[in-house]
């Protein structure tokens, strides 16, 4: 789908449950959701900065879903996503799920969304011991992490029941930390926590090494509450499977299916969502670093100042 498209045939395909949920937890019904996508549509037509934008129902439903239909902070949500798009090109452009580095980590199976949901949320599955740090950088990490989400965030189940994580930490070593500054960590969480059309709701942390925790610790004290509150830290296997029903895991995890399985899968579903993800590129923003206030606030979020810029950010 084209930049600019508004999917006119789109077609809500929520069933009677979803569409619940949707109104329970989201103050989502046809008028309002039709509504917010006349202002949102009609915001970004008259913004002065944005040239390029998807304007299409399923994009624009991933910052109102995210927002609960403030469409105020949705727009808000959406300027910031165009903005660090533009400002971090090294991180958010040219996800290429064929480029050699980004294929070789998703084969490698460091990062993999698995087939069964978490009442309703999509599960992401990672394990760090599958990426390698002697070769790869903290861009590196960044942008597959970039090229799966993007791939995911059009689903409207996904923007409905949001996101459920699980982290095995076996394999973290002290190399994955130097590929990190602490600088780094805050800088990145704080950034994509106010731009990334997500709802995080669980994330659980399995098998955390002694070089891991403080890492972590450090990730999770600058988040703020709601999310602190739905980390969770194991020190076995069994005592994940109390909190998540392990059918959903991976066979390796207790589960059902391989890894092997599930990751094959989602490879063939990178490889159909390629050239949308791609064209993301097409979408542009105007941007005066010394005078846009997004960007001059944005620098007071990540402690720079005044006269900081994002380009201090760059981490390859």
């Amino acid at each position: 789908m084209g930049v600019g498209g508004q999917a006119e045939d789109y077609i809500c395909r929520l069933d009677d449950t979803e569409k619940k949920k949707a109104l329970d937890e989201l103050r989502e019904d046809e008028n309002i959701r039709d509504q917010s996508l006349q202002q949102m549509r009609d915001w970004i037509a008259k913004h002065p900065n944005i040239k390029k934008c998807r304007t299409d129902t399923p994009f624009l439903l991933r910052f109102l879903r995210t927002k609960k239909f403030s469409v105020p902070q949705a727009c808000e949500m959406l300027e910031r996503y165009l903005t660090i798009r533009q400002l971090y090109p090294q991180w958010f452009q040219k996800l290429d799920c064929e480029d050699k580095d980004l294929a070789e980590i998703i084969d490698a199976g460091y990062l993999v969304p698995l087939l069964e949901r978490d009442n309703g949320r999509l599960v992401l599955f990672s394990c760090a011991g599958k990426f390698d740090p002697h070769k790869y950088t903290a861009a590196h990490m960044i942008r597959v992490h970039s090229l799966v989400t993007e791939a995911l965030m059009d689903d409207e189940l996904n923007q409905i029941n949001g996101y459920t994580y699980v982290n095995d930490e076996s394999g973290f070593q002290m190399s994955h930390i130097s590929l990190w500054s602490l600088t780094d960590v805050r800088n990145i969480l704080r950034c994509i926590q106010n731009t990334t059309p997500m709802r995080h709701k669980a994330n659980h942390f399995l098998n955390i090494s002694p070089s891991a925790i403080k890492l972590i610790e450090f990730a999770v004290s600058l988040l703020n509450e709601k999310l602190k509150n739905r980390i969770f830290m194991y020190k076995s296997i069994e005592e994940l499977h109390n909190k998540l029903d392990k059918k959903i895991l991976p066979k390796e995890y207790g589960g059902e299916i391989p890894l092997q399985e599930m990751l094959d899968k989602f490879k063939a579903q990178l490889k159909e969502k390629r050239e949308k993800i791609l064209a993301l590129d097409d979408m542009y923003i105007e941007i005066d670093e010394k005078n846009c206030p997004l960007v001059s606030e944005m620098n007071e979020e990540l402690g720079l100042g005044i006269d900081g810029s994002f380009k201090k950010l760059t981490v390859d």
